[in-house]
């Protein structure tokens, strides 16, 4: 697939570590000219006759002044990153002595990488699909056990296998249909309809489970907001303080302490949860700022994914069942949490609360049962979906191409009850194939590519 684009066969160079006094710093070359370039500045040895895949230990200099004393690694093509000669340069982390082996390099005829083009060479070479190229960035940037699972999944080729599976089942079909039409005066049917049609019902199912996985793929990806509220002096400032396990926000006994938003983040079971604590909602506020507050606390609710009614357990049950509804009117995702039973005694909550769907009992002062509803949010979100190695679509770029595939594969299937002709089912056909090979790249431009590696880091 090289040179598939223009202006892709000279030699690139960057910092492949983060900028910054460090230990060690790591530059990378890559392109037909990398071996000679780095041999020009290594006199220690001879690295165009040195093998793939070796380690050397030497000074590097440029017109004879010393730049450092650095370990190179060598890998020849194909047998790299990219697929193309590499060279990795282990020099000592001073950015002065980075920046001066970067400028060393780019006299002797490479040039800076712009961001991601080392594995949007990889793309091009064949060694990676578009799909497996987007993972790597999704595994840089990756913050939870779950995110770095879903990435490396992709990476190692898992999604890529379900859309080639999809993809050759469709095409074996296409082409009987497309041959069918070479003998349109003929009135022949190569493809069973019979089949076709059982087909199409699969791919349609495994499209759509692909889509519906979005839902899940965007929270491992950026998080859940969560928004919690109640009355004033609930104790939501202390629920914060218990699921952080530290002091972040004011407790007091005074009614409407909290005045405006505190926005914390925590790490449970590989989902990052953004905790949103609230003004304390009331009919009448104390001020004009309390009453800002508590603006800005409905609206946080709106835009949270899941929302935590604190409520004092010695609260009566009508007014709880009436925030319920609410809720559930406003179509809203809800944890009810009675706190506080430390108080209100545990058995005499559950008694008057227990028969309510979602409620959890807890004392945040205590730090009792806070695990399990941290339990139980980890179940909002997942909503029964259990973490296998199934796929997890995560990139937004992807869940759109799917469903235009699932609408492709829905006309497929009307053409099939319409007994549409071989010519018009394949147009739907090909329009199916189409964005399949745009997700993993067998359909792209070069715009598109530019678009996607310019989010990388520069030197990947």
């Amino acid at each position: 697939m090289m040179n598939k684009l223009t202006g892709w066969d000279d030699t690139i160079v960057a910092l492949a570590t983060p900028p910054g006094v460090g230990a060690i710093g790591v530059i990378r070359l890559s392109g037909s000219n990398a071996i000679t370039i780095a041999n020009e500045l290594f006199p220690a040895k001879n690295l165009l006759i040195q093998p793939s895949h070796t380690i050397h230990v030497g000074f590097l200099k440029d017109a004879g002044k010393a730049l450092d004393e650095v370990v190179l690694s060598l890998y020849k093509n194909p047998r790299s990153y990219t697929g193309e000669d590499v060279v990795e340069i282990s020099c000592h982390g001073s950015p002065y002595i980075q920046q001066q082996i970067i400028e060393s390099c780019i006299r002797n005829g490479a040039r800076l990488a712009k961001p991601g083009e080392f594995t949007q060479r990889a793309f091009l070479q064949g060694k990676m699909d578009l799909a497996q190229a987007e993972a790597v960035a999704d595994l840089i940037a990756s913050n939870t056990a779950a995110s770095q699972k879903a990435a490396l999944h992709t990476i190692r080729g898992g999604f890529s296998e379900n859309l080639k599976e999809l993809r050759e089942r469709l095409i074996r079909f296409s082409a009987l249909i497309e041959l069918e039409l070479d003998f349109s005066q003929e009135d022949v049917e190569f493809a069973d309809r019979k089949q076709f049609y059982e087909l199409i019902g699969v791919l349609t199912e495994s499209t759509n489970q692909l889509v519906t996985s979005f839902a899940l793929g965007n929270v491992i990806r950026n998080g859940v907001s969560v928004a919690i509220i109640g009355k004033p002096n609930a104790g939501k400032s202390t629920l914060l303080n218990s699921l952080l396990n530290e002091n972040r926000a004011i407790v007091s006994e005074i009614p409407g302490t909290t005045r405006d938003t505190i926005e914390e983040v925590i790490n449970i079971d590989g989902i990052l949860f953004r905790l949103i604590d609230t003004a304390g909602i009331r009919q009448h506020a104390g001020d004009s700022i309390e009453s800002a507050g508590i603006e800005r606390s409905l609206e946080k609710m709106k835009q949270a994914d899941i929302v935590l009614y604190l409520f004092d357990a010695a609260e009566t049950k009508e007014e709880v069942q009436s925030r319920k509804s609410d809720f559930e009117q406003q179509q809203l995702n809800y944890l009810l949490v009675a706190n506080k039973i430390d108080v209100a005694g545990e058995e005499a909550a559950r008694g008057k609360f227990g028969d309510m769907d979602k409620v959890v009992f807890i004392s945040a002062k205590l730090h009792l049962h806070t695990d399990l509803l941290k339990r139980s949010m980890v179940d909002v979100v997942l909503q029964g979906q259990v973490q296998t190695e199934n796929t997890i679509i995560t990139n937004a770029r992807h869940y759109h191409a799917l469903k235009e595939v699932s609408k492709s594969l829905d006309d497929i299937k009307k053409g099939l009850d319409d007994r549409r002709p071989g010519d018009l089912l394949a147009l739907d056909i090909r329009r199916c194939l189409y964005y399949l090979g745009e997700i993993t790249g067998e359909i792209t431009n070069e715009d598109q590519l530019d678009y996607i590696f310019s989010k990388f880091c520069i030197g990947k």
